[in-house]
């Protein structure tokens, strides 16, 4: 297998795990279906593969894919984003521990981690993670096992500085996890800013086409990785092979759709911000917003994501469910613009609770689309909504 250190993101997103098929030369490996593999006497594998919950060739293939995209030794492909978290979270708490988290992570992340681990005598503590010495006052006091930082945060765009974030939980004897969904491997690289580990919803951007579900734990910690793949192999939350096989076809075009995301977003971004009728924009592209230095320091880019809030709840709903380019729905990251209201579909799992979003806020994924097409579609909203 070549060595991609040396090579440029998209060679690395292209070639890493794509070794041709040594029989046929075929130069995509083919996808391999089958849930057992004959052995050459008990207990003489080939190649290593027993059964597909094991291991799997196409499966096996992603991961060394993703691990090389985050300059990691291990990753892990799983069935989707949370059942990668879980498997995380099972590998490094025990009952009794605790974890910190963002005040406005995914819902389905806080959802996970306090009423599903809230049930073994794991405590969830939510912080600013913006706000570093709010977050060593909270690690101080609550010493947990596992700091998790998703940055850019959703719905609200927060960048937060992986470097501070990481001394801090390593000061205290805690696993940094960064939730890179957003930013992709393109934009941010967490492990190199002092993470532990990187969690994906492959879903989204590195499948790319609202065609897949998955997800990935990805670190260069052997002691997590030992865990993480036992769990991966005893609890069975394996990523399926076709699904693997898309996802590696998505990541393939990573960048060249991200490049396009971003440009997109950014013309959305500046004409909202100029709008009289938007009260606020979360974007981190924009100069006026507060992680604006931060995301240009440990990004390479802004990404394709945005959200922004209007003065009511019946002018945010009147606009999602006006726009005709942009698509009602949840998800993100995928090739297609879709617009979400979080206070009702993403983020409804954290009504009640310090996440709550506000019915103000439309949270936009911006698609690959042409640009002036989305424009008038975000402007014809608008003019519908207000």
């Amino acid at each position: 297998m070549a060595n991609h250190e040396n090579h440029g993101f998209s060679t690395t997103a292209i070639h890493a795990g794509q070794t041709p098929d040594p029989v046929t030369g075929a130069v995509v490996p083919p996808i391999v279906l089958a849930s057992t593999h004959m052995q050459d006497g008990v207990g003489n594998l080939r190649g290593g593969y027993e059964y597909a919950r094991g291991g799997n060739p196409t499966r096996d293939a992603l991961q060394v894919q993703v691990a090389a995209l985050e300059g990691a030794t291990h990753a892990f492909a799983f069935a989707s984003g949370l059942a990668g978290e879980d498997a995380l979270l099972r590998s490094v708490l025990v009952p009794g521990d605790t974890i910190v988290m963002g005040n406005d992570v995914y819902g389905g992340t806080h959802r996970l981690a306090r009423r599903i681990f809230g049930r073994w005598d794991v405590t969830v503590v939510t912080v600013e993670m913006t706000d570093l010495e709010a977050v060593r006052h909270t690690v101080a006091e609550h010493q947990p096992k596992v700091l998790w930082v998703e940055t850019p945060s959703n719905p609200f765009m927060k960048v937060s500085s992986i470097q501070d974030l990481a001394e801090i939980a390593h000061e205290a004897g805690a696993t940094a996890v960064v939730d890179n969904t957003f930013a992709t491997p393109y934009l941010q690289r967490p492990l190199e800013w002092g993470a532990d580990v990187v969690v994906h919803s492959m879903t989204k951007y590195l499948g790319g086409h609202s065609d897949v579900l998955g997800g990935a734990v990805v670190t260069s910690n052997a002691e997590i990785a030992e865990q993480v793949g036992f769990h991966q192999f005893a609890a069975g939350a394996v990523m399926s092979p076709f699904e693997a096989w898309l996802t590696t076809r998505g990541i393939k075009t990573l960048a060249v759709r991200v490049d396009r995301h971003q440009e997109n977003a950014m013309a959305i971004a500046e004409m909202l911000a100029g709008d009289p009728r938007v009260a606020e924009v979360f974007y981190p592209g924009l100069p006026s917003h507060p992680g604006h230095e931060l995301a240009k320091k440990q990004m390479s880019g802004f990404g394709g994501m945005l959200s922004f809030r209007l003065d009511t709840g019946v002018q945010a709903k009147k606009f999602v469910e006006s726009t005709s380019v942009f698509t009602l729905a949840e998800s993100l990251g995928g090739v297609e613009s879709l617009v979400n209201y979080p206070c009702e579909m993403t983020h409804a799992s954290v009504r009640g609770t310090e996440l709550e979003v506000p019915d103000t806020i439309v949270r936009l994924s911006v698609g690959i689309e042409s640009v002036e097409d989305l424009v008038a579609d975000v402007k014809k909203a608008l003019d519908s909504a207000i």
